[in-house]
């Protein structure tokens, strides 16, 4: 007697990495946490933890509800008392309801608390100004210690987190909300405060930080290539510490540099370069970013990129004017 047996068909990369970034992060932290006890996560009903961590890990799970900067100050004595938290919630409220927790209770005692933030940027455009954070970044770089994370895809992410493992200070990592463009399509070198060349290019440097810029400036790679010009693509997935030494080479070697990023043109990523640009190896930067003021749209992340001017057009516009 003889019995059929189907086999599943083998996973691809692309259906391994399917989804949103927050929820390989989900998988990871739960992943990390049955390795380590140390690890805790505190969650801020965000949604997803009660269901994917909780009833697996239940001694590793505090939920504080809606009390951010009670959930940082619990992070701090947390991390102060031996544990590895991750904290939980959206980056509006994290850089700016809790900037003061942040910054004494964990930034200024370079405390190992892991904040993990979704909603960065413009993904939370439908829930209005409110909600949109296109300052933290901007915010949590100043604050001593602190390293900040922006991954481009939910491959990044995965390693990003991982990676956090061998930080003995705080992070700030910083999330979208919905499924965007899986910018690597297979196994990647990934290292915190080392930019990742993403395309090669000697007229000039497109500096791209999160994942709609970077699917962005690949997209405007392809044009400029076409139009003549070389444009070389760095993915700055670590805004602090920031790799001063592929920034300068950029700029010994290209004509000029564009940033792109999913935040205020001030302060952010964009403004991090331009510190190093003009104190290691001037060279004309035009950054693209979100202006001064709310932005009064509603729409997905990628319409409201483009209502702010972060687009493909503007970044072909502003890289081929520093060529000419």
């Amino acid at each position: 007697m003889t019995m059929d047996v189907t086999l599943s068909p083998p996973v691809s990369w692309a259906e391994t990495y399917a989804g949103p970034c927050r929820e390989h992060y989900r998988r990871v932290l739960l992943e990390m946490a049955r390795e380590d006890e140390r690890i805790i996560c505190v969650d801020s009903d965000m949604g997803g933890f009660e269901d994917s961590f909780e009833p697996h890990l239940p001694q590793q799970y505090v939920n504080v509800g809606i009390a951010e900067a009670n959930m940082m100050g619990i992070g701090a004595g947390l991390a102060h008392a031996g544990r590895i938290p991750f904290v939980n919630t959206i980056s509006s409220f994290a850089a700016a309801r809790s900037c003061e927790q942040v910054k004494i209770d964990i930034a200024g005692n370079n405390l190992p608390v892991r904040i993990v933030v979704t909603h960065g940027g413009l993904s939370a455009g439908h829930y209005g100004p409110t909600h949109h954070a296109v300052e933290d970044v901007a915010i949590i770089r100043t604050l001593p210690n602190m390293t900040v994370i922006v991954p481009a895809d939910a491959v990044e992410t995965e390693l990003a987190v991982r990676a956090t493992a061998g930080v003995t200070g705080p992070v700030f990592l910083r999330l979208g909300r919905a499924e965007t463009p899986l910018i690597h399509q297979g196994p990647i070198d990934f290292a915190i405060g080392r930019a990742m060349p993403l395309r090669p290019g000697d007229d000039v440097t497109i500096v791209a930080c999160g994942a709609y810029p970077v699917h962005l400036a690949l997209q405007a790679h392809e044009r400029l290539a076409r139009a003549g010009i070389g444009a070389r693509v760095l993915n700055m997935h670590t805004v602090r510490p920031i790799d001063v030494e592929a920034l300068a080479r950029a700029a010994e070697e290209t004509k000029g540099i564009v940033t792109i990023e999913d935040h205020l043109r001030s302060g952010g990523m964009g403004g991090a370069v331009c510190e190093v640009i003009c104190e290691h190896r001037p060279r004309p930067v035009r950054r693209l970013g979100v202006g001064d003021g709310f932005l009064d749209v509603v729409g997905d992340e990628l319409e409201l990129l483009e209502a702010a001017g972060v687009s493909a057009d503007r970044l072909v516009t502003s890289a081929s004017e520093l060529c000419r």
